[in-house]
């Protein structure tokens, strides 16, 4: 009964085939472009291709044209000073997680910017240091110059202190992850972003988070521990702090607690009422340079024994070239870094690009950051990407194009070259404050692990991988199990036994409905993914398991079966009457043993020399058993089946063979043109599999199933469409006493007749 008001739709139209359709509506004629096609396109070069080529590797030249300077001007001036003062705090603090000297930090806040305001597709990320880099590099570096013992044995290493030995391997891996960085950008594989799943990079970072924060411990606490990198390193570091607990520098905690919850609060405001206030409160700058002041004023260093920025060289250090030795061993780590700094850095440059309406480029992307890194290196810098505060402040404060970038650049290179003095006397405890409230925003995701473990456990795996292996093999762990999961699900797909919604054309799981309509002898099956060689046998064996039967092992069986009449009917032991076979024989009757020929039982069932047809579902004589088959037409819904591979192919033609040959009736529906085309090209089908088994949708199908085989057929059949088989003597069993009488009888009369003769 239809509800009051629910809306209806009347459609009048004709049953369609694939073929019928095709038939009665023209197509339209499309040239499909060839691999030689895309080839010579790829190489062809003009004057408006050079030019597009030029604008796509200098977008600047693009943005730069339209460029409305009263109106944009004077914002990217305050967004570029907020953004300096912010990057100039935190390359000396994300420093620290790279175990190098903090001054470092502020040449990867210069040179990266620099190269991508020339090369960048983003207006509004701020580009430098990044901590979940920071910590990657900080554990090779910690890997290859421990803070105690000897470093690794690298060529180059030669006469060089600790730090400079350090220095040099951050530099080499980061021009590492630059060169493959270009490599995949010249080589237009942006898409492999695609590969990490946003809930894949959200567990990353949120691990990332607490290891940053077991990292800061040892600054905010005024301990001494040295670095610990591999696998449960952030375990091994927590026992070292445990056990040097007792050994606190109560100042450094003091100053540590303060600022963190001033900060804190201070973030808070900003964000509350970031509507009313023109620009948001740098208060990290205004908490340094209170803390600078007063760590000067009352010498800290000296009397409390804290540990301070210490001297911070005026200028820039001359090139560097990269150490090859250290490319062979840091190979496996650069890769992770290369990949996770350009997810980190598209992704937050996405949201800004949707949110004011311009396009980006991921390949051109990859390019910016590998060059940039590239150039970045060679001055000493180590990898960067975008921190997510900083690139909020850059477009919060007004930011519109990447001159804040530039203009952030030119407030770090002040500070470098003319008033770095200045933050000497500054404790790095305050810097670590600063980075763990800044880390407020990747713990905040913490809340989503109930909820991810709840529905879908594959996804805790980045998470709990990266925290206790480390961040490189946490990752690999996490997109491991990520593109597992994705393959086994396309492996192994939930498939479905449909039914029809009673009164409708829609056709539902029928587990899930109670009201449906199965007609007798129809089944429609659903698979819900791609056939290709990994699948192609779980589809058999679900679709064995949904009709009941395995139309092989039926097919066998029914050929042994007329091997076995043929040979009966050939010795005299089986007569055909008018009313079926009769059994002449007296005794039981062995079934043949003969294996030999077994081809021949996968071949169609030939009835040529047999006086009828044989109903197989009805008695059979001389005790023969063959399985019963109760469905006579089976559907095949392909509606969610988006490519077929040559395996899968010819899987399917040997299976639709197989059921064809046992008197089912298969039909395919919904299936994709591109599909039923490749079907085609590939000589798919023959005598057996026709092109008219394909139907427009499930419900034409159906419709054509249930015209022509009528519901009240399935109840009673003709008598002359059956063959009748009398009762028959069944080996090992007694006979019924006519039965007995009429073979005495017969048996009598042969012999007499023999004896005569």
């Amino acid at each position: 009964m239809m509800r009051p008001g629910v809306k209806q739709y009347v459609v009048a139209r004709p049953l369609y085939s694939e073929e019928s359709f095709s038939e009665e509506h023209d197509k339209v004629y499309r040239h499909r472009k060839t691999m030689l096609d895309h080839i010579k396109q790829y190489f062809t070069c003009d004057a408006k291709r050079a030019k597009n080529a030029a604008l796509s590797l200098l977008p600047v030249i693009g943005w730069i044209k339209m460029y409305r300077i009263k109106e944009w001007l004077l914002s990217d001036i305050v967004s570029g000073i907020s953004t300096g003062l912010v990057a100039v705090l935190q390359g000396l603090a994300y420093c620290l997680l790279a175990s190098l000297p903090p001054w470092y930090g502020l040449f990867s806040a210069f040179f990266p910017v620099v190269i991508y305001f020339f090369l960048g597709t983003s207006r509004h990320i701020s580009v430098g240091p990044f901590p979940v880099l920071c910590l990657m590099i900080g554990s090779v570096v910690t890997r290859l110059v421990p803070d105690e013992g000897p470093p690794a044995n690298i060529t180059g290493f030669e006469g060089l202190t600790r730090d400079e030995q350090r220095v040099l391997v951050a530099s080499s891996v980061t021009f590492l992850a630059g060169i493959m960085q270009l490599a995949m950008g010249v080589m237009q594989v942006g898409f492999v972003v695609m590969y990490l799943s946003d809930t894949l990079v959200s567990g990353f970072t949120t691990a990332a988070a607490i290891h940053i924060l077991v990292s800061q411990l040892k600054f905010v606490l005024g301990l001494e521990v040295r670095g610990i990198s591999g696998p449960l390193a952030i375990i091994y570091t927590l026992e070292i702090i445990f056990e040097k607990i007792t050994s606190t520098n109560v100042c450094d905690v003091v100053i540590s607690l303060v600022i963190m919850v001033v900060v804190f609060i201070v973030k808070e405001l900003n964000d509350r009422f970031k509507s009313k206030l023109p620009v948001p409160i740098p208060i990290e700058v205004i908490m340094t340079v209170i803390a600078c002041g007063v760590s000067y004023a009352f010498d800290f260093k000296t009397r409390y024994g804290i540990d301070v920025v210490g001297h911070i060289p005026k200028g820039y250090e001359s090139p560097m070239a990269p150490n090859l030795h250290i490319f062979q061993e840091t190979t496996v780590e650069a890769f992770p870094m290369a990949i996770v700094g350009f997810a980190v850095a598209f992704s937050v440059a996405k949201v800004y690009s949707v949110k004011h309406d311009y396009t980006i480029d991921g390949n051109q992307e990859l390019i910016a950051f590998g060059v940039s890194n590239i150039f970045g290196a060679s001055f000493k810098s180590f990898a960067a990407s975008t921190a997510l505060s900083r690139s909020a402040v850059q477009e919060s404060t007004g930011g519109k194009t990447q001159i804040a970038g530039l203009l952030s650049a030119i407030i770090v290179m002040i500070v470098t070259l003319a008033i770095g003095f200045l933050l000497e006397p500054l404790p790095k405890s305050v810097l670590g404050a600063v980075v763990i409230v800044n880390l407020k925003g990747m713990l905040m995701q913490f809340r989503e692990i109930p909820y991810l473990w709840r529905r879908d456990k594959p996804d805790c795996v980045p998470v709990f991988a990266s925290i206790l292996l480390g961040l490189d093999l946490g990752l690999a762990a996490g997109l491991g199990v990520e593109l597992i999961s994705v393959v086994l699900r396309t492996q192994f797909p939930r498939c479905s036994v449909l039914a029809n919604i009673r009164g409708t054309d829609i056709y539902k799981d029928r587990k899930d409905y109670v009201d449906i309509y199965e007609p007798e002898g129809v089944k429609i099956f659903r698979i819900p993914s791609p056939i290709f060689f990994a699948n192609i046998e779980f589809f058999r064996g679900k679709l064995v398991e949904a009709v009941g039967f395995n139309p092989l092992r039926v097919l066998r069986k029914r050929n042994k079966a007329l091997r076995m009449i043929r040979k009966l009917l050939k010795k005299g032991y089986l007569q055909w009457t008018s009313k079926g076979f009769l059994n002449m024989s007296c005794g039981p009757i062995k079934e043949s043993e003969d294996e030999s020929n077994m081809e021949e039982l996968d071949l169609p069932t030939d009835f040529k020399d047999l006086p009828s047809r044989i109903d197989w579902n009805a008695e059979l004589p001389a005790n023969i058993v063959v399985p019963r088959v109760d469905t006579h037409s089976l559907i095949l819904d392909f509606a969610a089946v988006s490519f077929l591979d040559i395996s899968a192919l010819k899987g399917l033609k040997t299976l639709l063979k197989e059921l064809i040959r046992v008197e089912v009736e298969v039909y395919i529906v919904a299936c994709d043109p591109y599909i039923l085309e490749k079907l085609h090209n590939c000589c798919f089908f023959d005598d057996e599999v026709q092109p008219s088994m394909f139907f427009l949708t499930l419900h034409d199908a159906m419709l054509y199933i249930l015209e022509k085989h009528p519901l009240e057929s399935t109840e009673k059949k003709p008598d002359y469409d059956r063959v009748k088989n009398l009762p028959i003597h069944n080996p090992g069993g007694s006979l019924r006493s006519r039965d007995r009488n009429v073979c005495i009888l017969f048996c009598l009369f042969i012999c007499v007749q023999q004896y005569l003769l």
